[in-house]
């Protein structure tokens, strides 16, 4: 599922994109909103932004480029790909500032919108299977990406999770300490980890035998299992052995 955006104070145009990206092959969710600041106000998380360059905000006076400005200087936030949508060709160099994936001139053509929306999709799609592929963690005022192959197990230490992760070619651990939660990791990294226990989160690549009460992992670590885990660890673990 592709979240769309589109933003245009023109609710006919916003109309006519909604119905050219559901004619496009791709599952989406689409959102329209006619300014500025109820877009920024929206809380965000999209993919994909259709943006009016011209965009008139009466509340804030921003038009559609400096929200885009106002959104890629915002690190916090999911940032989208962002196609600007423009009835002035003179626009396109500023595009390149705020990193835009497109550039269609109204009135949209429907085999332009096509080719744009497929690279946007493409580069979305890519990223999306990229990040599934590592864990992006806050670790010693900065942001650490480590490959989801790499932890073998994680464990929750209050506040914290205690990653296990493999020390470079060697079978021994090492560990990293940072803010989370257990619950939420449980969630994101589904499919791949499963919870075990109240306490630890096991990667399943790096299991090699349980038993009812504990489970023991690739590189000789024993973990245990609470039995009422064991179900549901056992459908996960054949699932992913598939």
């Amino acid at each position: 599922m592709i979240k769309v955006a589109i933003c245009d104070d023109e609710k006919n145009i916003r109309s006519y994109l909604a119905s050219l990206i559901r004619g496009q092959k791709a599952e989406c969710e689409i959102t329209e909103y006619a300014s500025a600041e109820e877009y920024l106000s929206s809380g965000m998380g999209h993919d994909l932004l259709f943006l009016d360059i011209e965009l008139e905000d009466s509340a804030s006076g921003m038009d559609g480029m400096g929200m885009a400005r106002r959104i890629r200087g915002m690190e916090q936030i999911k940032q989208p790909a962002i196609i600007f949508v423009t009835g002035y060709e003179k626009y396109v160099y500023d595009a390149f500032e705020v990193e835009a994936s497109g550039y269609l001139v109204k009135p949209v053509n429907e085999q332009k919108f096509a080719e744009v929306f497929s690279r946007a999709q493409d580069k979305i799609l890519s990223e999306t299977e990229q990040k599934k592929k590592t864990l992006l963690i806050q670790y010693a005022g900065a942001n650490k990406a480590i490959p989801l192959d790499h932890i073998y197990y994680m464990e929750s230490r209050k506040h914290k999770v205690v990653l296990y992760i493999k020390d470079g070619e060697q079978a021994s651990l090492r560990s990293l300490e940072y803010y989370a939660k257990i619950g939420e990791l449980e969630e994101e990294l589904q499919g791949q980890f499963c919870r075990i226990h109240k306490g630890y989160l096991v990667n399943l690549s790096c299991v090699d035998e349980y038993s009812r009460t504990e489970i023991m992992l690739a590189n000789g670590d024993k973990l245990p299992l609470s039995k009422y885990k064991y179900e549901a660890f056992v459908k996960a673990y054949l699932r992913f052995m598939q």
